[in-house]
């Protein structure tokens, strides 16, 4: 649903061109040129018949403690399943659309060339986001920043609300 309501939202836009389509990003985790990919896992096998992703990728999404990111779901304590199935969709959208184009922007970043950056999201989307991850914790106010990853992995010990 997610990759057809941002394929109808690209249409509409004043910036589309049909080169921005079918395309992966210059990431971690992204195929080169977007083609079928069979068995990807679960969530992200929307995106099957065309994919950014390969199946491992796809499985890894799906992992609480997965390599893709070094990432914990459960960094603060347990995240429930209905709060989760949101962020590993996010994660599938992510690594399997090959429809972002768009939304693509060069980064200078060791991991990834590229990233996007102010994707729309659904008002109904947002909405069963909140119902679901509302009374969810975490212990940090941004994901992106202010880790400690000197053991390989992140360290949550750093709270900043």
């Amino acid at each position: 649903m997610w990759d057809m309501m941002i394929l109808l939202l690209a249409l509409s836009s004043s910036s589309f061109s049909e080169d921005k389509l079918n395309m992966c990003m210059d990431a971690k985790h992204h195929k080169k040129v977007p083609g079928p990919e069979g068995q990807l896992y679960l969530q992200c096998a929307p995106w099957r018949d065309n994919a950014c992703c390969t199946a491992n990728t796809s499985t890894e999404a799906h992992e609480d403690n997965s390599y893709l990111y070094n990432f914990n779901w459960n960094h603060c304590g347990a995240m429930s399943d209905e709060c989760k199935k949101h962020f590993i969709q996010d994660t599938c959208f992510y690594e399997c659309s090959p429809h972002l184009g768009p939304w693509i922007q060069e980064v200078d970043q060791s991991w990834r060339k590229e990233r996007i950056f102010n994707v729309p999201l659904c008002k109904e989307d947002c909405h069963e986001w909140w119902e679901d991850c509302k009374n969810e914790f975490t212990c940090k106010s941004n994901w992106h920043t202010g880790w400690d990853w000197s053991s390989g992995m992140y360290s949550s010990t750093q709270i900043s609300m």
